[in-house]
């Protein structure tokens, strides 16, 4: 069943759109959650309640990728289990690994003026992406979108760790310096 057809199911209530979307997408939103969580039972239960907040989310909202829209789901609901394990200092580690490699480019939310700027941050960081050669731009949202390590991202290009991490710590400065250009300091 195509994307179009899922949604329209979710706009008329029908419970078909679960099932559907689990055919079509728990594959995917159970690797995001995985790569997040590293347990495959908190995965599980994070992508059965992706399908709940897309039944509660459309209507009113009408994606127009159900599987941005569905990764986006997972992706924050295991990070906001993730930082309930990090509070009970059950840690899973890559989670923190990952935020700790960007948090000399991206500012924290420490501030209301922080807050406020992360729309202007989101677009900046969106612009510097899309400026980058494809195969570097999938390997930096791989990274620090989807959290999957680093070793699986080489094996996944064919590259070496040491050549994966090289480039993203590449980026990672040209992130930094392009943010500075636009005038987001750290």
């Amino acid at each position: 069943m195509k994307d179009d057809e899922i949604i329209t199911l979710y706009w008329e209530r029908d419970e078909k759109a679960i099932a559907a979307t689990e055919e079509r997408y728990y594959s995917y939103c159970h690797s995001i959650a995985v790569n997040i969580l590293h347990n495959t039972e908190d995965a599980r239960e994070c992508v059965n309640d992706t399908w709940l907040g897309a039944w509660k989310s459309i209507p009113p909202h009408r994606p127009n990728r159900l599987s941005i829209y569905l990764g986006k789901i997972t992706r924050n609901l295991s990070l906001n289990r993730l930082k309930h394990y990090t509070a009970e200092k059950r840690g899973l580690g890559q989670g923190e690994l990952v935020l700790s490699e960007l948090e000399e480019c991206i500012p924290g939310k420490n501030s209301v003026e922080q807050l406020i700027e992360e729309i202007d941050l989101a677009k900046s960081i969106n612009r510097f992406l899309y400026a980058q050669p494809r195969q570097k731009r999938n390997i930096f949202i791989r990274r620090y979108w989807y959290l999957y390590p680093v070793r699986d991202i080489a094996a996944s290009f064919g590259m070496s760790e040491s050549k994966v991490t090289s480039l993203l710590f590449r980026m990672r400065n040209e992130l930094r310096t392009h943010l500075e250009k636009e005038d987001i300091y750290i």
